[in-house]
C-alpha cells in the first residue's frame, strides 16, 4: 500500500495515476473537500483526518504502508518534514513529487523569503494590496503593523469554513473574492482591475496553483508582484514526473 499526501490538484491526479498502474493507493487530503474530489477515483483508501508525524508513525504501522508518497503543497514545509520523520522512524522510503516553479522574467517581481517581509515590502508598493496565497496564512497579513493603513483583498476557495476565518480576521464581504481556480490571465485582469490592485502577492505555486497566469495578468497591467519563496527543504528523495514517481514505487515495493 501506498500512503500519497494529495492535498493538490496534481497530488490527487498522481493518486489516480499510481492506481491506473495497479497500486493500491491510499491518500490523504487536507480537508473534507479534497477527501470528496478523491472519491472519483475508484479503489482508492481515503484519510482526511489530519496527521501530525506521531499521527503518520501510527496509521503507517497500522494499515501496512510501504511507500510514502509527498505531493503536499509546495509550501506545506512541516507536512514533508514530518513524513519523512515518519518514514525514518518506521523504515518505509519517502519520495517528493515536486512541481516545477513557474520561470519568472518580469522585472517587477520582488522575491521574498515570508510572510512579514511579503507585508513590509507590498505595503511599500501600494495601498491595496491582493492577496492570492490563500487562506492558511491570511493571519500574518491581516495582523501585519505594515499593512495597518492598506486595504487587503483576498481571493480563496469558496468554502463556508474558509470564508468564515476570514469574517473573524477582520476581512470585510466586499474584500473578500471567494472563486475556484484556475484563473484565466483574462479574468486575473479583470479583477486586478475590479479592487484596484496596487499590488499582488502570491507564491511560486506553479502552473498548476495558477502562478503563471496571474504575473501574465500583473505584466499586462504593469503591476508589481511580491512573490514569497518556496520554503527551502531537502527532501530525502525527489521526482518531478509521475512516470518517476511510479518507477520509484515499482522498485522499492517489489522489495518488500
Amino acid at each position: 500500500m501506498i500512503f500519497l499526501a494529495a492535498g493538490t490538484q496534481d497530488g490527487r491526479e498522481l493518486a489516480g495515476y499510481l492506481l491506473s498502474k495497479g497500486h493500491s493507493v491510499t491518500a490523504s487530503a487536507v480537508s473534507s473537500y479534497g477527501g470528496m474530489l478523491l472519491k472519483k477515483y475508484p479503489g482508492i483508501v481515503i484519510n482526511d483526518e489530519p496527521l501530525d508525524e506521531e499521527g503518520l508513525v501510527e496509521y503507517i504501522g497500522e494499515h501496512g504502508i510501504k511507500l510514502f508518497v509527498d505531493a503536499s503543497h509546495p509550501y506545506a514545509a512541516n507536512v514533508s518534514q514530518n513524513a519523512m520523520n515518519a518514514c525514518k522512524r518506521t523504515h518505509i522510503p519517502y519520495i517528493r513529487y515536486e512541481r516545477k516553479a513557474v520561470p519568472v522574467d518580469y522585472d517587477k517581481v520582488y522575491a521574498v523569503d515570508g510572510y512579514e517581509e511579503a507585508s513590509k515590502k507590498a505595503a511599500s508598493l501600494g495601498k491595496n494590496v491582493f492577496l492570492t496565497t490563500g487562506s492558511r496564512n491570511l493571519k500574518a497579513f491581516a495582523e501585519s503593523p505594515y499593512l495597518k493603513d492598506c486595504v487587503l483583498t483576498v481571493r480563496l476557495l469558496p468554502t463556508a469554513k474558509v470564508i468564515a476565518e476570514c469574517t473573524e480576521l477582520g476581512f470585510s464581504p466586499k474584500n473578500i473574492v471567494a472563486l475556484q481556480g484556475p484563473f484565466s490571465t483574462e479574468l486575473n485582469i479583470a479583477l486586478y482591475r475590479q479592487y484596484e490592485a496596487d499590488v499582488i502577492v502570491t507564491k511560486n505555486s506553479g502552473e498548476v496553483g495558477g502562478t503563471d497566469t496571474k504575473l501574465e495578468a500583473a505584466k499586462a497591467l504593469g503591476l508589481p508582484v511580491v512573490m514569497i519563496d518556496r520554503p527551502k527543504i531537502t527532501y530525502d528523495e525527489i521526482a518531478y514526473t509521475f512516470e518517476d514517481i511510479a518507477a520509484f514505487a515499482e522498485k522499492h515495493i517489489a522489495k518488500k
